[in-house]
């Protein structure tokens, strides 16, 4: 295509101008010397860094920046990102000085004759204002050239080309929050920089200049057409031929499945934030590199997170139907084309999706998700008890949980599910440590950030009875002593009726021994038993066993009318399986600087709370809850292994519990709304929270099975005997046992 005389005569103008700019250039930059950054602050540059969570055997838990850095050395840097970085960015940036002459003499004739003022800037431009941001500016003016030129040519100075390039390498913007290619390779591919194919290196070269526009997660097919356009440039260059072009963009690009920031443990990793800032300040966390090593156990986190949300929805769906809150056609968008910000991964059997429905047939719901489309049958919804027409109309948001895929027809069966609105809370401790092994503070924490693990104080029901009987262990009762179960009053104050407890099933057993009053949890004989001992006495017990809130020394605290939280009770329940021995919570082990310096090492805090033999009597007791208790569907769910445990049970149902253990960890689990309301008729701590437990419980005993050449036992003290009674083996302290004559 001819070009006219005008643009002609334009062209040949723009390059006298050029040449003139060229050659003044030195006088004018001096006008600009005051307003930019000396070489000391070049020197004394660090860019932050992103503070890391660890977990046990390095798994990352969760990370805090302000901008999520990994830094790279040249070395980290693969030869094929190199590049592909220069292909797409600065092909002569080892033979320029800093300023690519003919490029930007190139780009000044089109800023002139066509009024742009883009593009043209070599990397060590690009890494000068990235740099210094507040001085040079990100404004396409005459100005912010000359600036940017000045500190280029101190940084051409100063370093290396390969210097150079490395602090390129780890200071771009590559979008959604991520910089560096060290950040971006894990974002998008979830691997290292060095581990980068050359079809996943030409992507992260190419979107370089559009970072957000063009990722991937955002725009595939811009990502997709700023990667051919590096391939070909690297092919231009030499660097690969054709034939490994062709076959890079034809490579399948499998991404990590997110673009943002995320943790196996939220609800844990903002406990840490909150801990370490306050100590060493937000820039610190957020721009300072630090590790901060923690026990969580990746598999158990992850058990932990499934099972508290399997079972709330399972418990969810006894509720009823609840409409979708969202419908895309309300909101005016188009159905086919529109795409939710979650459908960024490939689905797996099991998952929970997010799709749109996308009409009701024969029967039928059928939805999509990103490029799957999915139908949901009779049986996937009949537990709502509606027809498809009365429950979803096109355009409605609803969750769905995959039972089959077809991947070559790009489509799955689905079952009709619904974010749950009941929530629960999962804490496991290590017995030997108090270290945090997993952690779940609720449903959702991208809908609430109240972790209900730590925060909240809830009605913690018959899941108090172990204190009550460790108090009586301790003044000399045993598993066998007689306790009276038969209907009871007792004063309850000036002008007050009577106090007239009720068991659960609203019967009375009469005579019964210690060990089946705890087993199955009556509530007359242990109120019975509190009173005996002395309601002060109790108290003064749970204080020990470290629960620090408010106790008042009254007969109905005895079957869980106080209120505590769920790690006040879990740390609690470690006492039993640790011979006697309560560790205090610890969230982490280590805080390192970025520089490898340990600025901070806890060390596990231990406190006596009872007697190793007291200990191992309770503990004994609670496996008995597990063998012929509220918590027997634990000893069919996990046979074979030591486990102990009790439910938690409010009278009005607003709260379950079961928190169990054994000889190396001790879990938690609580059920209930966060505004004081019944689950629902019947969900106690056993058909509530006691699921949920076995699931998280039996995930950390198979691995434990496939791991250790024998089982654990609890550790039997020298001064307890195991006595064989009418009723069975029993334990007692040496001098209470009974004569057997």
């Amino acid at each position: 295509m001819l070009r006219s005389p005008t643009l002609k005569v334009a062209g040949l103008a723009a390059l006298f101008v050029a040449a003139a700019l060229f050659g003044i250039a030195g006088g004018v930059m001096f006008a600009f010397m005051g307003d930019l950054p000396g070489l000391p602050s070049l020197e004394n540059y660090s860019p932050s860094v992103t503070t890391r969570i660890l977990g046990r055997d390095g798994v990352v838990v969760g990370e805090l920046a302000t901008q999520r850095r990994e830094i790279l050395k040249y070395e980290d840097i693969p030869d094929v990102l190199r590049k592909a970085v220069l292909s797409s960015e600065d092909s002569s940036f080892y033979q320029h000085q800093g300023i690519d002459i003919p490029r930007t003499l190139v780009r000044l004739v089109k800023d002139v004759v066509y009024r742009q003022m883009k593009g043209g800037s070599s990397i060590s431009q690009q890494l000068a204002r990235n740099v210094f941001p507040d001085s040079i500016g990100f404004q396409q003016t005459p100005e912010r050239k000359i600036k940017e030129a000045l500190v280029t040519l101190q940084i051409e100075k100063r370093y290396t080309k390969n210097e150079i390039f490395t602090m390129y390498c780890n200071q771009i913007n590559m979008g959604h929050g991520a910089y560096g290619m060290g950040a971006a390779s894990q974002m998008y591919f979830g691997k290292p920089a060095k581990e980068l194919t050359l079809a996943e290196a030409s992507l992260l070269a190419g979107i370089i200049q559009g970072n957000v526009l063009q990722s991937p997660y955002r725009n595939m097919p811009g990502a997709k057409a700023r990667q051919a356009y590096t391939l070909r440039r690297m092919v231009e260059e030499k660097y690969i031929t054709q034939v490994q072009a062709d076959e890079a963009k034809a490579q399948p690009l499998v991404l990590r499945g997110y673009a943002g920031p995320t943790s196996i443990a939220p609800y844990f990793t903002e406990m840490v934030r909150q801990q370490i800032q306050e100590k060493y300040g937000a820039k610190a966390v957020y721009e300072g590199g630090l590790t901060v090593q923690t026990a969580i156990d990746g598999p158990l986190q992850l058990a932990a997170n499934a099972a508290l949300d399997r079972g709330l929805r399972r418990l969810d769906k006894l509720r009823g139907y609840r409409k979708p809150s969202r419908n895309l056609i309300t909101e005016k968008h188009d159905v086919d084309k529109f795409r939710l910000a979650s459908w960024t991964h490939e689905p797996a059997v099991g998952d929970i999706l997010t799709g749109v429905v996308l009409g009701t047939d024969g029967g039928l719901i059928r939805v999509k998700f990103g490029r799957w489309s999915g139908t949901i049958d009779k049986a996937g919804y009949a537990w709502t008890k509606r027809t498809p027409d009365q429950l979803v109309k096109r355009g409605d948001v609803v969750d769905v949980r995959v039972k089959t895929l077809d991947g070559g027809a790009a489509t799955f069966a689905a079952e009709l599910d619904q974010p749950p609105v009941l929530e629960g809370a999962m804490l496991a401790l290590d017995n030997k440590t108090g270290e945090i092994l997993a952690m779940v503070g609720g449903s959702s924490y991208e809908r609430s950030q109240f972790n209900r693990a730590t925060q909240a104080l809830r009605q913690v029901g018959s899941s108090f009875k172990p204190i009550v009987y460790t108090a009586a262990i301790d003044r000399g009762y045993t598993a066998t002593s007689t306790l009276i179960d038969t209907p009871a009053s007792f004063p309850a104050g000036p002008n007050q009726p009577m106090y007239e407890p009720k068991n659960y099933d609203r019967k009375y057993e009469g005579n019964i021994t210690l060990r089946h009053a705890l087993e199955q949890s009556r509530n007359v004989p242990t109120i019975r038993l509190m009173a005996a001992l002395g309601a002060e006495q109790v108290i003064m017990f749970a204080r020990r066993f470290g629960i620090t809130s408010p106790l008042p020394p009254y007969l109905p605290i005895a079957i869980g009318a106080g209120d505590a939280s769920l790690i006040e009770m879990t740390s609690a329940y470690t006492v039993f399986p640790n011979a006697g021995v309560r560790m205090t919570a610890q969230p982490f082990r280590q805080v390192i600087d970025k520089d490898g310096a340990v600025l901070e090492d806890i060390r596990p805090e231990a406190h006596d709370v009872i007697r190793a033999d007291a200990a191992y009597v309770m503990t004994y007791l609670l496996q008995g809850v597990i063998k012929n208790g509220t918590g027997r569907a634990a000893a069919a769910a996990i046979p074979n292994w030591p486990i102990g445990g009790k439910t938690g049970t409010t009278d009005d149902y607003t709260d379950a519990w079961f928190i169990g253990f054994d000889p190396d960890i001790t879990i938690g689990v609580w059920i209930g709304f966060d505004q004081k309301k019944p689950i629902g008729e019947g969900q106690s701590g056993t058909v509530a929270a006691l699921p949920i437990w076995i699931d998280v419980m039996k995930s950390w005993v198979d691995r434990r099975r496939n791991t250790l050449k024998d089982t654990p036992e609890f550790s039997r003290p020298g001064s307890v005997v195991l006595v064989q009674t009418a009723n069975g083996v029993e334990a007692f302290i040496s001098g209470t046992e009974p004569v057997i004559r």
